[in-house]
């Protein structure tokens, strides 16, 4: 296993070769052992060549279920990974009973522990390795973004820490290495912003656009707003926003072709209705579900699903096109603001702010680094 006089790490979940016995194997999940891989016939496959049919018997391995880690005797009262799964979903379901955790989290805690406890839900806590966990992850052939793998991760640590928290279950997770945050990068051009709204009707078009021009999340932010958030001050409207992810409240301002929109939104659902400004076609508040899918009809019928950058676009790129167009002032003249400003109007902290745009997109800390090396101002 080694090239140029240096190791190669071998990758987890496949097949390699070892040159003294010039045969293939794999390493179960949560092990360190060795198996030698077979092909059909029952011969060890041979020869640094045949990787191909090295693969296609580790994938008849999987398929037959001996990837799976298999549980060794331990004691009858220990925990096993499938009741730190179940404590952790009923903590997830009375905290969304109490307000207190939004549905989109605890749906997917659901789903991704059980799915866990369908993988390794008999295995005691206590010979529960990292390597498993990885093992399970990368089991997922359709997990291929960074971001899905993160989330997997992380919510099987707050399980997993929920349970030694409240039950005194020690495990092995700590460090369990997670991808590394992405910044988002997708963003509407103008083009595309007005491509949008002659592909849609002006229904679903007022929502994108007030997505696009206020940042708020779309569907546990913006799709709640009602009149009685809205407030006509000297300076300008303001809008008092509740988010369902966060549990706080904040005031934001918002621009004028907003207030304006929000100002004829309010003829139909006034002041003490309790009815969305932002409505779906059959006079309800738009969801995740049904404004998900009709962004991802519009990819469609665009022909943006074919395009390698844009076919990433969904209605959270609305809340990205407003991040960047605020740090490199879009709607400023060119003075971008500070990521602190941004974080506000947002409804982030100033960290989780920087690693999302701030680095890649921020003016305001690219400036002093151009200054320091003496070079001109933008726009000098």
């Amino acid at each position: 296993m080694a090239q140029n006089g240096k190791r190669v790490r071998r990758q987890r979940g496949s097949a390699w070769h070892w040159r003294q016995t010039d045969c293939w194997y794999y390493t179960p999940p949560g092990t360190k052992r060795r198996v030698p891989l077979v092909d059909e016939e029952g011969n060890r496959i041979r020869g640094k060549e045949n990787r191909q049919a090295a693969e296609l018997a580790l994938a008849r391995v999987k398929v037959a279920g001996e990837w799976r880690p298999k549980p060794e005797p331990a004691e009858a009262d220990e925990w096993d990974v499938a009741r730190v799964c179940s404590e952790y979903i009923e903590h997830c379901k009375s905290r969304l009973a109490a307000g207190t955790m939004s549905r989109d989290y605890r749906d997917e805690a659901v789903r991704l522990l059980n799915n866990l406890a369908g993988y390794c839900g008999t295995l005691p806590v206590s010979q529960l390795q990292k390597g498993h966990v990885e093992h399970w992850v990368e089991s997922h052939a359709n997990w291929k973004s960074g971001v899905t793998r993160r989330n997997a991760i992380t919510i099987v640590q707050a399980a997993f820490n929920y349970a030694r928290d409240m039950h005194d279950v020690a495990h092995r997770l700590k460090g369990l290495k997670k991808p590394p945050h992405a910044p988002r990068l997708h963003s509407f051009s103008e083009a595309d912003e007005a491509a949008l709204y002659d592909a849609t009707d002006e229904v679903f078009g007022d929502f994108l656009f007030a997505a696009i021009h206020t940042g708020l999340r779309p569907f546990c932010e913006l799709a709640r707003v009602t009149a009685d958030e809205v407030e006509e001050t000297p300076r300008g409207m303001t809008w008092r926003v509740f988010s369902s992810k966060t549990r706080k409240v904040r005031k934001i301002p918002v621009r004028r072709e907003v207030a304006d929109l929000t100002r004829r939104l309010m003829e139909s659902a006034p002041k003490g209705s309790g009815t969305p400004l932002l409505r779906n076609t059959t006079g309800g508040r738009w969801r995740k579900v049904t404004g998900g899918s009709r962004f991802r009809a519009l990819r469609r019928n665009l022909g943006w699903d074919k395009d390698p950058e844009k076919r990433h676009y969904s209605t959270y790129t609305c809340r990205h096109t407003f991040a960047h167009r605020m740090l490199s002032g879009h709607w400023n003249g060119g003075r971008g603001c500070s990521i602190e400003t941004l974080a506000e109007l947002m409804g982030n902290t100033p960290k989780v702010a920087f690693d999302h745009y701030g680095r890649e997109w921020g003016q305001f800390f690219q400036d002093p680094l151009w200054a320091a090396i003496g070079a001109a101002p933008a726009g000098r």
